[in-house]
């Protein structure tokens, strides 16, 4: 068993029933995808269309691709329909976009909206009130080709878990008062994806249902990945 699949297999038996394993492969290369994929894993997140891309027609079909970089819109149209998820969805212009696109493709695209609650303000993301009222207005409506399966999130950038434990927190109240009290009737919005390689314990005690994890599997990253 190589290193890659032992990883795989411990992780997994550490997750509990109903959380998903997002494998992070981005800046790696297929190689190591393949090693992960021997060993069952069929999640896999990538955040840069063009790696992604590149990727796609060397590794099996039967992959789920989720999306987990900021998508600028000028790539919008080059992932539609390559994706089981778009995971970053952080703005409504964005989530306009992909349903436009959607549409013209004639599939429907699989979403996440992430919010804003770490401490940088170089994290992407609605934040938290803007969401809520996103939702209370209930724009969601006027979506044809683009269904919201929960929301994603990041935690600030700190070794200070009980921080970390808050924002987690945060998203994971404002997924049920999403859910239970203002769209209720929302169906099929049932997703929180949170918690990475070094928080993802913590992520799953508040509520995570999708973990994206990447250095934990396939070791430190290779920037100069082409």
């Amino acid at each position: 068993m190589s290193d890659i699949s032992e990883k795989i297999t411990s992780l997994r038996s550490e997750l509990p029933e109903g959380v998903r394993l997002v494998a992070v492969s981005k800046f790696h290369p297929v190689e190591a995808i393949r090693e992960a994929y021997d060993a069952g894993q069929r999640y896999f997140g990538e955040s840069r269309v063009q790696e992604l891309l590149e990727k796609i027609p060397h590794l099996p079909s039967d992959i789920s691709w989720h999306f987990i970089g900021h998508l600028q819109t000028n790539k919008v149209r080059q992932i539609i329909g390559k994706t089981a998820m778009i995971e970053s969805v952080d703005s409504e212009r964005l989530l306009s976009l992909i349903d436009a696109e959607s549409a013209k493709a004639g599939v429907v695209t699989r979403v996440l909206l992430q919010v804003h609650v770490a401490k940088e303000e170089t994290k992407f993301g609605f934040l938290p009130e803007e969401m809520l009222d996103y939702f209370r207005e209930r724009k969601f409506e006027k979506l044809t080709s683009t269904h919201i399966c929960g929301v994603m999130g990041m935690a600030s950038n700190t070794d200070d878990m009980v921080r970390v434990r808050a924002d987690f927190a945060e998203i994971a109240s404002l997924f049920r008062t999403i859910s239970t009290e203002i769209a209720p009737d929302l169906r099929g919005f049932d997703q929180i994806s949170m918690g990475m390689s070094h928080d993802w314990p913590v992520a799953v005690e508040e509520g995570a249902t999708i973990v994206r994890i990447g250095s934990l599997i396939f070791g430190e990253r290779n920037y100069n990945i082409k």
